[in-house]
């Protein structure tokens, strides 16, 4: 998720693309804000891009973005920069279907965002309600603390999934299934009982 840097300065999306950190930041009301993922966070944002990425290339589906990439498509916040773990926009909506140069300027099909146990439930809160403003009609948050997956639609409607249930693109990314254990970290193991020392002989 992501932590606000306090500063005097006030930023536009032209500044942020021009910094050679950027790619580690979000612009949120003119200020920069820190997107801090660690090792699992970037795990779990791995496992799944490598998966959409499979699934929406060889189908032709459409683009799909690991976390540095960013959305300026916030029409009640024009200067607002937000970058998902992981990201989808589907054939048809990008000229000529290719990345832009700057940031993104369409809703992404798709958002997801990685929560650990540190972060902030109001921060979450502000970039689902961004999400929702801007018409994003899937959106998945994956809670490291949990193991579980909230599915929310631009309908309104919202599913909480199990390790145990499989993840589904539904009607966004057809035919992309996975199993919610093959994405999450593995579980840790209990320590193994060693046996009992033999007495004296």
């Amino acid at each position: 998720m992501s932590t606000a840097v306090q500063t005097n300065a006030h930023y536009t999306p032209e500044d942020l693309l021009a910094m050679p950190d950027g790619k580690s930041y979000e612009l949120v009301g003119g200020q920069l804000v820190e997107r801090n993922m660690g090792a699992e966070s970037s795990y779990v944002g791995g496992e799944l891009y490598f998966r959409l990425r499979l699934h929406c290339r060889d189908r032709e589906l459409g683009l799909v973005w690991p976390a540095d990439n960013g959305f300026q498509c916030f029409a009640h916040e024009p200067g607002l920069v937000r970058k998902p773990d992981v990201s989808f926009v589907r054939h048809g909506r990008l000229p000529g279907d290719k990345p832009p140069e700057g940031w993104v300027q369409i809703h992404p099909d798709l958002a997801v965002e990685v929560v650990s146990p540190n972060d902030s439930f109001d921060k979450l809160e502000e970039k689902l309600d961004d999400y929702e403003k801007a018409g994003v009609p899937l959106v998945w948050v994956i809670s490291l603390k949990s193991r579980r997956i909230i599915v929310y639609r631009s309908n309104g409607s919202v599913s909480r999934l199990r390790e145990d249930d499989d993840l589904s693109g539904e009607d966004v990314i057809p035919g992309f299934r996975c199993p919610i254990r093959e994405i999450l970290p593995p579980r840790p193991q209990p320590p193994q009982v060693q046996p009992a020392p033999n007495g004296p002989q």
